[in-house]
């Protein structure tokens, strides 16, 4: 089946026509229409659950359409899988990076397409034709390197150059500056422009909506399974990060953070002389009743140890933790729970949750004795689990959902239920909203104040600036392991922070 171009504008390299996804009862595309031209980055946005992921498999092969058409250069094409989709140009590389480290650089750009000679692996013709494609991404990586040497930042590099050895026309990324740094997501911004001008076409899906503005050519939003609107050039230039915002959730976003309400006085937390070896060095800080204490800094700057020692999950060599000004003693976790001491990982998947288990049992992990006397209260522990989901709007059917189903807003939730079963006093949240969408992101800013309005004392660690500046009293700019200062949250600004952040002195005016 072929489609007539009856007008003069160059056919799409990509489109979908009327596509709808049913997975059993749930219907997580209707009618979906979407148009990817050559050589332009699209953007494509929305909530968490709102159709981005399950359209995306759609094209690269994974999943198969209950409705609907995928056109590539005007011809419909049925995928048969991800390796019929590679064939046609079109790539994705997933949020989790698919690379295997115990290979190297060259044997992951050509796994499952090896190069023989004679019947036998051809290395060097590996390695030469892989060095050919780092270069054409202006990356130097060794082809013989081992994956597992390498950073997060230059495995997606050979994420990238892998794709382009398939001959890729249409490249999708999947929130890729999720786990990169400042540094490193403005070099990925730089390939994206080198890419986009050699004629490689790019959907870029993420939650951090400036980036979108920043590399978008045109943007789609997508809101339950449906398109919303697709933004054109011209609107696109226009649109403010508010905008887009409005888009994805339905209604107006006047702003995303909530009033600051005033701490009050009395000293929930203080933490004197911390040390952990090698990466925390004599850090002291304080916490008020009802405030939101930020903590800043580069990746590395001990941000995450000092929370953890204090939530005993690292071992400190000196520095004294008090609560509600008594000295307590925190050398484990069950210490720490045991002074409502709640910390919230920015690892929800490997050290927050337990994925396979549903959300009742996640839930109510930390707190079982509440609900066990002879047994354990199913019953009781349902009951309990309702509660969160109906305060904190957990997108779920109910407490016996398996967590791992869930979008990444919606476990981020489950996480914050299951720490709010301690009725923490101090609450160490790290990273509260890497991956969470713009509603989920408002949703737990409002409950943190809540919270706080309870004379619950709140450390928060966002490698987000704006997040800190919006949501904190104070910020604490921590570098090399050292707590440097301390700044008022409504008067500092990014570069403010950033200078100390980095060891910059701001030049006089």
């Amino acid at each position: 089946m072929q489609t007539v171009n009856t007008d003069s504008a160059p056919l799409p390299v990509v489109e979908v026509q009327a596509l709808s996804k049913q997975f059993g009862t749930v219907r997580a595309l209707t009618g979906v229409d979407l148009q990817l031209r050559k050589g332009e980055v699209h953007g494509i946005i929305g909530e968490n659950g709102a159709g981005k992921s399950t359209l995306m498999k759609i094209l690269a092969g994974i999943e198969r359409p209950t409705e609907g058409h995928v056109l590539v250069n005007g011809r419909v094409e049925k995928f048969t899988g991800v390796s019929h989709a590679q064939k046609l140009g079109i790539v994705m590389i997933h949020q989790e990076l698919n690379l295997v480290d115990e290979l190297s650089v060259a044997e992951n750009i050509y796994l499952g397409r090896e190069i023989t000679r004679f019947g036998l692996l051809d290395r060097m013709a590996m390695i030469a034709q892989s060095r050919n494609y780092l270069a054409s991404v202006s990356s130097a990586i060794d082809p013989g390197a081992m994956i597992r040497t390498l950073s997060i930042a230059d495995r997606q590099i050979v994420e990238i150059a892998k794709a382009l050895s398939c001959d890729a026309s249409v490249l999708i990324m999947d929130e890729p500056t999720a786990v990169l740094t400042r540094r490193e997501a403005t070099a990925l911004f730089g390939l994206i422009d080198r890419l986009r001008a050699s004629g490689v076409t790019i959907v870029y899906i993420s939650h951090i909506l400036p980036e979108v503005l920043r590399v978008s050519d045109r943007i789609t939003v997508l809101r339950d399974g449906k398109v919303v609107t697709t933004l054109d050039e011209t609107r696109t230039k226009a649109a403010r990060e508010r905008d887009l915002a409005s888009l994805m959730v339905g209604r107006p976003m006047a702003e995303y953070f909530p009033e600051r309400h005033a701490c009050r006085d009395k000293v929930v937390l203080s933490v004197s002389n911390l040390t952990v070896p090698g990466r925390v060095h004599n850090v002291s800080f304080d916490v008020r009743e009802g405030e939101i204490f930020g903590l800043a800094g580069l990746i590395g700057a001990g941000r995450t140890e000092a929370a953890e020692a204090i939530a005993g999950l690292r071992r400190r060599t000196s520095g004294t933790i008090r609560l509600d000004g008594n000295g307590i003693a925190v050398a484990s976790s069950s210490d720490a729970v045991r002074h409502r001491i709640a910390y919230l990982s920015e690892d929800r998947k490997g050290l927050g949750l337990t994925l396979g288990m549903n959300l009742a049992e996640n839930m109510t992990l930390v707190s079982l004795p509440r609900y066990s006397k002879v047994l354990l209260s199913r019953s009781a522990q349902e009951t309990a689990a309702r509660t969160h989901i109906d305060r904190l709007r957990v997108r779920a059917s109910g407490p016996r959902v398996i967590c791992e189903t869930l979008s990444g807003g919606n476990q981020q939730k489950v996480l914050l239920a299951k720490w709010l079963e301690i009725h923490p006093r101090v609450l160490l949240i790290d990273e509260p909203t890497r991956g969470v969408d713009i509603g989920a992101k408002e949703e737990i800013y409002r409950l943190l104040q809540q919270l706080g309005d309870q004379g619950m004392a709140c450390v928060m660690i966002s490698s987000e600036i704006n997040e800190l500046l919006g949501m904190c009293h104070r910020i604490g700019v921590m570098r090399a392991g050292r707590l440097i200062d301390i700044l008022d949250g409504q008067a500092a600004t990014e570069e403010a922070i950033m200078h100390v952040a980095a060891g910059v002195t701001a030049e006089a005016t």
